[in-house]
């Protein structure tokens, strides 16, 4: 009898723990970016530059495609353990809301589970690039 309490005790601590990191959790929006109105009027210099998308996504993937995904949903790997939502980059409601200093400043400068690049992506050019690379995602 003590056995199979145990083992019915060990079967639904293993199922809950299986449930918990298992079934995506539902993560929370961040708030409204306050963003400088420097950024707000930046333009992007390299607009449209095709010579910098291959280097847009070499920059991309390695900075940005564990917790935005290959394609910018926000799916990836590194997601799950955010506590906020990071966004859908492939959303054209989101990208036409979005002035190209203000994706700038939260591509570069982050907030919350959005880290800062400044110091790993140090190069205006190859800031611009991974911008124009997120600008493609749109679907």
């Amino acid at each position: 009898m003590k056995n199979r309490i145990f083992a019915i005790a060990v079967l639904f601590v293993g199922v809950f723990a299986l449930l918990a990191f298992t079934v995506p959790q539902e993560k929370k929006k961040g708030g409204p970016w306050e963003i400088p109105a420097e950024y707000k009027s930046m333009e992007n210099p390299y607009k449209g530059d095709a010579s910098l998308d291959k280097y847009g996504k070499q920059l991309y993937s390695k900075h940005c495609r564990s917790c935005h995904g290959n394609e910018g949903k926000g799916d990836g790997p590194k997601a799950r353990n955010l506590d906020t939502d990071p966004g859908d980059f492939s959303d054209a409601a989101w990208q036409e809301s979005v002035s190209e200093g203000e994706l700038y400043f939260m591509s570069i400068i982050g907030r919350d589970d959005m880290p800062n690049y400044e110091s790993k992506i140090v190069d205006d050019e190859e800031r611009w690039a991974v911008i124009n690379y997120v600008r493609s995602l749109k679907q």
